[in-house]
């Protein structure tokens, strides 16, 4: 019986998780993409340990997460910035602005604390290609 549960469970998360990632307008790829290149930046630098930073740029190693992720960007532009010797940064992506202030005044009262260059992409930023540092 509780194999069955388990079961049922597994496929009951794996349901919601891969709906929520479908709910997103964009990629986190999609940001990525675009903010990288117009920073001259290089994307996906694999780490000694096989860790990826989603984009170098000459002065920052920098960590591409939704808004509601905010946590985890910090935890691993941190990561990034020690292995590569270059400055954190995070950016934040906030699909729907408005909701995702929250997310955003948590990054920046850590950010503050700790150094971290934040900048935010919207939707928007990709069809204008811009983006905002903050």
């Amino acid at each position: 019986m509780k194999n069955y549960l388990f079961i049922i469970l597994s496929i009951l998360f794996t349901f919601i998780q891969s709906n929520a990632y479908a709910a997103r307008a964009h990629l986190e790829k999609e940001y990525q993409n675009a903010w990288c290149k117009k920073n001259n930046g290089i994307q996906e630098v694999i780490l000694y340990d096989k860790a990826r930073v989603d984009c170098l740029t000459k002065t920052h190693a920098i960590e591409f997460d939704f808004a509601s992720k905010w946590g985890e960007s910090i935890g691993q532009a941190l990561y990034y910035s020690t292995v590569t010797k270059k400055y954190p940064g995070v950016v934040l992506i906030m699909e729907n602005p408005q909701k995702d202030k929250k997310y955003l005044n948590r990054l920046n009262t850590v950010a503050q604390k700790y150094g971290i260059k934040v900048w935010t992409m919207e939707p928007s930023d990709l069809k204008q290609d811009v983006c905002t540092g903050k």
